[in-house]
């Protein structure tokens, strides 16, 4: 939850302050061509899934790394159709694999840290063992 607000909060400032730097037809164009270009993506994502199965095949990439460049160039795809200038860099940057997999390496980070954390803490109990007598 916090995160959506952070991210609301950025989308608006950038967005006024860009937006006031190159007018309000400029903007509109801008969000218009984004749109376009995540549509765009979208509509070729097949062949980009093509290229990693490929890719996959030739064993140029594992299955996890075909799994996050697929996963981060949709979601940058989807960002781009998301009217803000925040949402237009980072969906640019999604686009760049290296940009994807930087993301995907500290998210699986965070994650194995809570995984440490949650494996740390032990758990008290007393087993007892009993033999039946017949």
């Amino acid at each position: 939850m916090i995160f959506l607000i952070i991210y609301l909060f950025l989308e608006v400032m950038i967005t006024v302050d860009i937006a006031s730097l190159i007018g309000g037809w400029w903007t509109f164009v801008e969000i218009i061509v984004s749109a376009g270009v995540g549509f765009f993506i979208i509509s070729t994502f097949k062949y980009t899934l093509a290229d990693g199965m490929s890719m996959l095949v030739n064993g140029h990439i594992s299955i996890d790394e075909f799994k996050k460049m697929s996963l981060f160039t949709l979601l940058g795809a989807v960002l781009l159709i998301i009217p803000g200038f925040f949402s237009d860099i980072l969906g640019i940057l999604l686009q760049f694999n290296s940009v994807g997999m930087f993301f995907a390496r500290k998210i699986l980070r965070l994650k194995d840290k809570n995984r440490k954390r949650s494996d740390d803490e032990a758990i008290d109990a007393e087993i007892i063992d009993v033999d039946v007598i017949e």
